[in-house]
């Protein structure tokens, strides 16, 4: 029996557990900004541990957490960066690279795999002969997992091979790792030998692991010394940030586990969605927690209707196209919610193809 709302809308929805709370209402904190917070240190060195990478910091967002790394990768404007055309940061971050720190955005295709062709980024590249002429390449960023392509994992040897095409380059390489513990999981490999190449990583702790609130950043100690002071720059910098940080550290200590299981409940709503006339996705593609599936051309089924439709059932989805809605899973989805989700679903595309054949 379902009881309240399912929400599938992201795995950013999710509300903070009894334990977050507590460990939130009973943190010891100072001043942040002052670097003195003992909880967001805790959480901070964490994270740095779990990374390999020699340092770390706490930000408000992952828009926050990119945008400071771009910065500080690409320090003088006109420089550029190598990013897919489906990636987050070029995407969805308001073109802050640009508005904010006069980064110029070379897009490469990705592939439906999250990939970027390698021979395609190389090309990318400028010769620094041209800087007359061109900006200045100074950067490479991937995304791990890959959301706008299903969340797909972007593999250890992939994100290596980069990672030395960039150093052969003299260029650094970031990787947007929102739900990188996701993809470490599904690919069955230590977080830490995932982002190896990296030269920073922002890690999002409110999406798969659960956290309330925030992102972390890890790189060199350099690199995050420059990242604070920006930080302060952008209004990231918050003083008794231990609150926030406490409730992140229970998320990294208790829901990474968990991650396995959202991953096969996904796998579970693909295999179901699968099933139903008038719908299409590949279930290969499902290896983490999100499951994309499209109306089949010509179908009788919009999408507008359908969302509507499972609302008034009390489920939440995201239209991700014209044509694709957008599910995801996370730890406060139930196997129940899973199996009650499929039938409103095929409820909802029954109703939809009877009215259609009524008019």
């Amino acid at each position: 029996m379902v009881t309240g709302t399912v929400d599938l809308r992201s795995d950013t929805v999710t509300k903070p557990t009894e334990a977050m709370r507590a460990a939130m209402a009973s943190a010891e904190v100072d001043d942040d900004v002052l670097g003195s917070d003992p909880t967001a240190f805790r959480l901070e060195s964490e994270v740095a541990r779990i990374m390999r990478k020699e340092a770390a910091i706490f930000v408000p967002s992952g828009t926050m957490g990119n945008l400071i790394s771009v910065l500080v990768h690409c320090e003088t404007r006109g420089s550029e960066v190598i990013l897919g055309d489906k990636s987050h940061i070029h995407v969805y971050e308001n073109g802050g690279i640009s508005t904010i720190g006069g980064v110029h955005p070379r897009t490469v295709k990705n592939n439906p795999d999250g990939t970027m062709d390698f021979d395609l980024i190389e090309a990318a590249i400028r010769n620094p002969e041209d800087e007359l002429y061109y900006p200045t390449t100074r950067l490479i960023c991937l995304e791990n997992s890959q959301a706008n392509c299903g969340g797909r994992c972007i593999s250890v040897q992939y994100t290596d091979r980069v990672g030395a095409l960039a150093k052969k380059h003299g260029l650094k390489l970031h990787i947007d790792g929102a739900r990188i513990f996701n993809a470490a999981v599904a690919l069955k490999v230590p977080v830490h030998r995932l982002v190896q190449a990296a030269d920073s990583v922002s890690v999002c702790l409110s999406k798969g692991i659960g956290a309330p609130v925030g992102s972390i950043i890890v790189g060199s100690k350099s690199f995050i010394a420059k990242a604070k002071r920006l930080r302060k720059t952008l209004g990231g910098g918050m003083r008794q940030i231990g609150i926030l940080c406490a409730a992140a550290y229970v998320a990294l200590q208790e829901n990474v586990a968990k991650l396995q299981d959202d991953h096969r409940k996904a796998k579970a709503l693909a295999d179901g969605l699968s099933q139903i006339h008038g719908l299409k996705l590949d279930t290969s593609s499902v290896e983490t927690n999100m499951v994309f599936f499209d109306v089949v051309d010509g179908s009788t089924v919009k999408l507008e209707r359908l969302c509507k439709i499972l609302e008034e059932n009390g489920i939440l989805v995201m239209i991700a196209s014209s044509s694709s809605i957008r599910m995801v899973l996370h730890h406060q989805i139930s196997d129940t919610d899973v199996q009650y989700t499929l039938s409103c679903i095929q409820q909802g595309v029954l109703q939809l193809q009877a009215e259609a054949y009524n008019k």
